[in-house]
């Protein structure tokens, strides 16, 4: 073996992730500032704009859940204009739940690029029809259930909302721990309580993809074709066959992390010639680094950890 060019190839790789690296750690941090801003209104940016819909959707549902109605409702006409303008600048400065909904905006606005550009419904891909009519029950109804989750997700992102439920448990129970810390009076910690006792993160979109990948054991590799199983539940199926953050996998889909995709299809096993068609799909315009094919599954997924630590 040629120590010395395996040397130079994992080194120009190194040197993608580093720079792509740079652009991902930047988005959070320069969302707070855009948020937070007197400005807002001027960022014309579709992901800033969905991600503060979103942000101040979580406001309301929280402040209509203190004041006993239900959250599902969204009478922001009934809140304290002061009192929402608070709670969202105060949800504002929540980094993970940023994250979090920067990660839903651009899985939306991918899946809507490649629905122009592929044609891949964003709701009822090619896969998810053949699950929904499985043999396994199981499986059946889970493809079901994550068909009309996923008709949610994308009703709820054009109106720039976030259901509470679709958060994760340790984002949705440390909303309610700050609603429980504002609020003394009977009526809002009773509210909080029924949100709590409604909560079941079992049901939501996130959960019911990994059930569905899960249940689909060995046969989940053909949920790794982008126009195939489409964007939600490619992502998902990524993030387990590599046991990185579903977020990452969302994140290696948009344009400029084009190393970092072509890095994670090889840590999850896919030869160069898949590998190829996935970055065409994802990056037309682009050149794929067809140096990721000399590198093992085990070594990619080796490069991918080694920057996810130096994150």
């Amino acid at each position: 073996m040629d120590i010395a060019a395996d040397l130079a190839v994992e080194a120009f790789l190194r040197d993608e992730l580093a720079r792509e690296n740079r652009a991902v750690t930047a988005v959070v941090p320069v969302l707070r500032h855009l948020l937070s801003s007197d400005a807002h209104a001027l960022v014309s940016d579709a992901i800033v704009a969905r991600v503060r819909g979103m942000v101040v959707d979580c406001a309301a549902q929280l402040l209509g859940a203190m004041a006993g109605s239900d959250p599902a409702i969204r009478a922001q006409a009934l809140i304290d204009p002061g009192a929402l303008d608070s709670m969202a600048d105060a949800l504002l400065g929540d980094e993970p739940l940023l994250a979090f909904c920067h990660a839903l905006a651009n899985e939306s606005l991918l899946t809507e690029r490649f629905q122009q550009r592929q044609t891949i419904d964003p709701v009822l891909s090619p896969l998810l029809q053949e699950l929904i009519a499985s043999d396994e029950p199981l499986i059946a109804a889970l493809a079901m259930s994550t068909l009309a989750a996923q008709s949610r997700y994308v009703q709820s992102q054009r109106r720039m909302e976030l259901p509470l439920g679709e958060l994760p448990a340790e984002l949705f129970h440390a909303l309610v721990a700050r609603g429980l810390a504002q609020t003394a009076d009977e009526t809002g910690r009773a509210g909080l309580e029924r949100l709590q006792l409604g909560y079941d993160e079992a049901a939501s979109r996130l959960a019911l993809l990994a059930r569905l990948v899960a249940a689909m054991r060995r046969g989940a590799v053909a949920a790794l074709a982008l126009d195939h199983a489409g964007l939600a539940l490619f992502a998902t199926a990524l993030a387990a066959h590599t046991r990185q953050p579903r977020a990452a996998s969302v994140l290696a889909c948009h344009e400029g992390q084009g190393a970092r995709l072509a890095l994670t299809l090889r840590s999850a096993g896919l030869s160069l010639p898949v590998i190829e068609r996935q970055f065409m799909l994802v990056e037309p315009a682009a050149r794929m680094p067809r140096a990721v094919g000399t590198l093992t599954a085990e070594r990619a997924a080796a490069l991918l950890g080694a920057d996810e630590a130096a994150q």
